[in-house]
């Protein structure tokens, strides 16, 4: 049985219909999972295919953007990229440039109409992800980092009053990043807040707490105000 099976789309911009390829969803199983929820997968990568891609106006979108766009958002669209784009189709099987091709399309669609500051949060954090399968540090850490304030743009205008999915994230990509004591203080607010009642992310935020201390105690690092005030 062939991994990718084909959809039908409408653009939400040019409104044409156009084909896209999806993962099946027996072969969706990850054979591991990152900290910060990056998965790798036997043989095929569902996320590469994620975006749709019209072929037509080179419109880029995933499933969580808004399912329509107004006339000022399509001509925005259009003075910035479409008005360039050249007829390619990403429908069918794709490599990891083309994956990340599609990513950065998506990306600039979501900027240029103005999309939620969180759908821009998860490509900037999925391209991170990306150039990780490709063992590019530096872009890597040049996207968490970009992804990082996208979040806290969202924790910040969004109404995500114990959301602890996002506040974990916040902490995790500060640790990777190497501010351990930004990151001891989001997985602090993920593990004492009596308002917080996801026990998976507790315990990740327990975890991840945990790891900052053995590595900063390792390293002979100063421990943050909370370790030496709170016991995880």
């Amino acid at each position: 049985m062939e991994p990718l099976f084909q959809i039908k789309v409408n653009c939400i911009c040019c409104e044409q219909e156009f084909k896209t390829s999806r993962v099946r969803p027996s072969l969706k199983k990850a054979v591991k999972t990152d900290t910060d929820f990056c998965s790798y997968f036997k043989t095929v990568n569902p996320d590469f295919y994620v975006v749709r891609v019209c072929p037509y106006c080179g419109f880029a979108s995933t499933e969580n953007f808004s399912e329509r766009l107004n006339e000022r958002q399509k001509s925005a669209y259009y003075d910035k990229l479409g008005n360039q784009w050249k007829h390619r189709d990403y429908g069918g099987e794709r490599s990891g440039s083309d994956a990340m091709e599609c990513y950065k399309l998506s990306l600039l669609s979501a900027q240029t109409i103005g999309e939620k500051e969180r759908v821009i949060a998860a490509l900037l954090h999925h391209i991170a992800w990306l150039y990780r399968y490709e063992g590019k540090k530096e872009q890597e850490n040049r996207f968490l980092q970009f992804a990082l304030e996208s979040y806290i743009k969202v924790y910040e205008t969004e109404s995500t009053a114990g959301n602890a999915r996002l506040m974990y994230l916040i902490g995790e990509l500060n640790k990777r990043l190497g501010d351990f004591h930004e990151a001891v203080r989001w997985f602090g607010r993920v593990i004492h807040d009596k308002k917080i009642v996801d026990a998976a992310m507790i315990r990740a935020s327990r975890e991840q707490w945990q790891s900052i201390r053995e590595e900063m105690t390792g390293r002979g690092m100063d421990l943050p105000e909370e370790m030496q005030l709170n016991e995880a």
